[in-house]
């Protein structure tokens, strides 16, 4: 029997509008989005109190967090400056001042 080379939706883009192939591009991006987890308060706990050592002795983290504009999970090493509880952000002593929101906090490792 002869084996046949199935390509999907992908040998059909040659005969697509350009507006059809940027649909799927967008589709199969969105595929693979992650989702943002959900973390039981016994971590946030966690997450707290080493976001507060870090402070108080001004150790060196690294926060894992998720970014809603991509859909996926970015990590930021440095030294914070400051929890601002009215933005419900972390604020990193860099160059670029970055600012990352607590919410979107997953993992707080300290150095």
């Amino acid at each position: 029997m002869s084996e046949v080379n199935d390509r999907g939706t992908k040998k059909w883009t040659a005969m697509m509008m350009p507006e059809h192939e940027e649909m799927l591009q967008q589709m199969w991006r969105e595929q693979e989005y992650k989702k943002k987890p959900i973390l039981d308060e016994q971590k946030q706990f966690e997450l707290n109190t080493k976001l507060q050592l870090a402070l108080q002795n001004d150790l060196t983290v690294e926060v894992e967090y998720y970014d809603q504009g991509i859909h996926d999970f970015q990590k930021i090493k440095g030294k914070l400056l400051m929890v601002d509880t009215l933005a419900n952000a972390l604020k990193f002593d860099n160059e670029e001042n970055t600012s990352v929101p607590l919410d979107d906090v997953m993992e707080v490792v300290i150095d």
